[in-house]
């Protein structure tokens, strides 16, 4: 374990985020002034790392040897911001490498070149902002841009201020897969709460409609979890009771993540197709079947490929696939097998993610057990991914990364021309409400103010339900109130 004395609370996230991106395979354990009193005096004289954040700059003592960044007489206010390309150059001298996106830590790394282009910003201009100030490869601050500029073309038939989107979340699974840190259950355990839990949403539904009135609905998207592990009568219930509650005809996309193989049935797509669903995910995540096996995922590849041809044969035009690069074992020569299967289905769009490793899923135990060196991604997993997805017709068209990402690198949507994903950016660039129901699930209200500069700033205020299904049903109450609060204040 890595652990590291920071004396500055806010610059804990940064910290972590780089040191996990330089050296993934280390545990590593922040003390702040805040960490508990016990912790701190079971681990501070261990600490191999120390960061004093100071006015005047700050200091780094790593293994013995000190380094001291000084921001200079007018750099103070941005102490921060140059404290990350320190500390960013500093851990690229330590490792002998670099990382990809150079010492961006956000989610949303298209939100740069998609305010620079709001702007009026040249690409130029942006390309070297990225590449000067971040670090970031020539290669991703392109792909930052060419993403960045579909999502100005998307989004401008979008009602900013006077539109909503809705998101439906269904928090249950056939299986919990070995990476999967999402709040879903298995379904089978829960098959008795299951129409309570629809009960709540059809109430959420009635005062989100009430709270949005006279607003535009752009979007829906029923996530998860996988929807399609509802029984087709339940499908139906709830679906009927969004066509009933909400007027749908504004909705420029319907979006329902069937996800699951072993979860599609013909009842349930002929549910999701009789009201109006236009866009649908089946998700294989890989089409190898000894990875499929190793992280719990019931469906085979001889079912997802089934899935995906009913779908088509029932008039679905608009479907979704996911992988996910850096697998258990999987290598270059796996993702290219995979790819090639993908492209013999030739889904409308493609969402490539790279395995993300989260605390709270069982690959925390995995890796603890087989080691990290099995989880391979690197720029020829990605190549092959993009490649696949350029001779299917698809086109990259939103982006975000997670923490301790394998290979530091991002998620990336493809599509066709007319195929992309409009809820997938709004979520990214986070210029719309979203109000979202289910447990889990986190609200935004977004609201425009004139800013000192005559500009526009944008400020996002978000409410969350609460995770676990037992407790959303006993407290939607509370979960309506904090609606009303949030979206009537």
């Amino acid at each position: 374990m890595l652990i590291v004395d920071l004396n500055r609370e806010n610059y804990e996230y940064d910290v972590q985020a780089l040191i996990k991106s330089f050296y993934p395979e280390e545990q590593v354990q922040i003390l702040t002034p805040m960490t508990r009193e016990e912790t701190r005096r079971q681990l501070e004289g261990k600490a191999r790392v120390r960061i004093q954040v100071r006015e005047d700059g700050v200091s780094v003592f790593w293994d013995g040897a000190v380094s001291f960044f000084d921001p200079g007489p007018r750099g103070r206010e941005g102490l921060k911001d140059g404290f990350k390309r320190f500390f960013y150059e500093l851990l690229a001298d330590l490792s002998g490498r670099t990382l990809p996106w150079g010492n961006l830590t956000g989610i949303r790394p298209t939100k740069i070149a998609y305010r620079m282009l709001e702007e009026g910003k040249s690409g130029g201009e942006i390309l070297d902002f990225y590449q000067k100030r971040h670090f970031v490869s020539d290669e991703k601050a392109r792909l930052a841009l060419e993403i960045a500029g579909r999502e100005r073309t998307l989004l401008s038939r979008v009602h900013y201020q006077g539109g909503y989107s809705l998101y439906l979340g269904i928090p249950f699974c056939p299986s919990t897969c070995l990476y999967c840190s999402f709040p879903s259950y298995p379904i089978g355990g829960y098959r008795d709460r299951t129409d309570r839990y629809v009960d709540c949403l059809i109430r959420e539904m009635e005062l989100t409609a009430e709270l949005q009135k006279g607003k535009i609905l752009d979007s829906v998207y029923m996530g998860g979890g996988t929807p399609t592990t509802l029984e087709p009568c339940q499908l139906d219930r709830l679906l009927s009771a969004l066509r009933e509650i909400f007027d749908c005809s504004t909705a420029q996309e319907f979006t329902v993540e069937a996800g699951r193989a072993d979860s599609i049935t013909r009842d349930k797509l002929e549910a999701l197709k009789r009201h109006g669903v236009s866009r649908i995910s089946v998700n294989p995540q890989t089409m190898q079947q000894r990875t499929l096996d190793l992280i719990g995922r019931k469906a085979d590849v001889i079912q997802v490929r089934e899935a995906y041809r009913l779908a088509r044969e029932m008039g679905f035009d608009n479907i979704n696939m996911d992988l996910i690069l850096g697998l258990p074992g999987e290598k270059e020569a796996e993702v290219e097998d995979t790819v090639q299967q993908v492209e013999e289905l030739a889904p409308d769009s493609l969402t490539v993610h790279s395995l993300a490793i989260k605390r709270a899923s069982r690959l925390n135990q995995w890796i603890q057990e087989n080691g990290v060196s099995l989880l391979c991604n690197t720029d020829g997993t990605m190549r092959i991914a993009a490649e696949g997805a350029k001779r299917m017709g698809l086109e990259p068209y939103y982006l975000y990364r997670q923490k301790n990402m394998s290979g530091n690198f991002e998620n990336v949507g493809y599509a066709k021309e007319g195929k992309l994903g409009l809820y997938n950016v709004l979520i990214m660039e986070e210029v719309q409400d979203i109000v979202a129901l289910g447990a889990g699930s986190i609200s935004k209200k977004v609201r425009y103010q004139t800013a000192q500069d005559g500009g526009e700033d944008v400020l996002i205020e978000r409410c969350e339900n609460v995770k676990e299904v037992a407790q959303y049903i006993e407290r939607i109450d509370e979960m309506l109130e904090r609606k009303r609060v949030l979206f009537r204040g």
